[in-house]
């Protein structure tokens, strides 16, 4: 066998291998108490369930990521999470996107059937996700959305946190960001 041949069967050999773990981590995912990185998980098993009043999210406001779970059907995952006037949002953008299309299909499933569970530090919050696509509050959002996570990771240096979250108020309208407030289960 010929040296290139022997490289193409060790890439061959290799990209395999790679594709097995990435198969047994989706699967394996899916039995996890939670879901594994961007990989969504299964159920909750561990965390204390909340009652009480609706909690102060101001404690959220410069967490990076949550895991919510949605009950139906009933996987997990991880997400970024945002505090406006006392309210909690999850967004969930490249909607339009094909990425969007094939990896995203928690935002069609939660518009369906909004059931969730919000996981902050071991405490479980039931919620119910609902879409915002208009309203006073958005502008908000969008400028929280941006000082949190768009601002910091903008590419154009020239780029003003009102443009930005003038452009993601434009997402909106235009169906690429979708917007769930995570609002207390009755």
């Amino acid at each position: 066998m010929s040296a290139i041949g022997r490289l193409f069967r060790w890439v061959a050999i290799a990209f395999g291998v790679f594709v097995l773990a990435l198969a047994a981590l989706v699967i394996g995912a899916r039995f996890s108490d939670g879901p594994i990185g961007p990989v969504a998980g299964g159920p909750f098993v561990s965390g204390e369930s909340y009652s009480g009043p609706e909690p102060d999210w101001s404690f959220v406001r410069d967490r990076a990521e949550v895991q919510f779970q949605l009950l139906d059907p009933p996987r997990s995952r991880t997400t970024w999470i945002v505090e406006y006037a006392g309210r909690i949002y999850i967004p969930s953008g490249y909607m339009n996107s094909r990425i969007g299309g094939f990896w995203k299909q928690w935002p069609a499933e939660a518009e369906r059937q909004g059931r969730a569970i919000l996981r902050v530090d071991d405490v479980l919050y039931e919620r119910t996700l609902v879409r915002v696509k208009t309203g006073s509050e958005l502008p908000g959002i969008a400028a929280e959305l941006t000082r949190k996570y768009l601002l910091p990771n903008a590419q154009a240096p020239d780029a003003t946190p009102e443009s930005i979250a003038q452009g993601a108020l434009e997402r909106v309208a235009d169906d690429d960001l979708w917007i769930f407030e995570m609002r207390p289960r009755e």
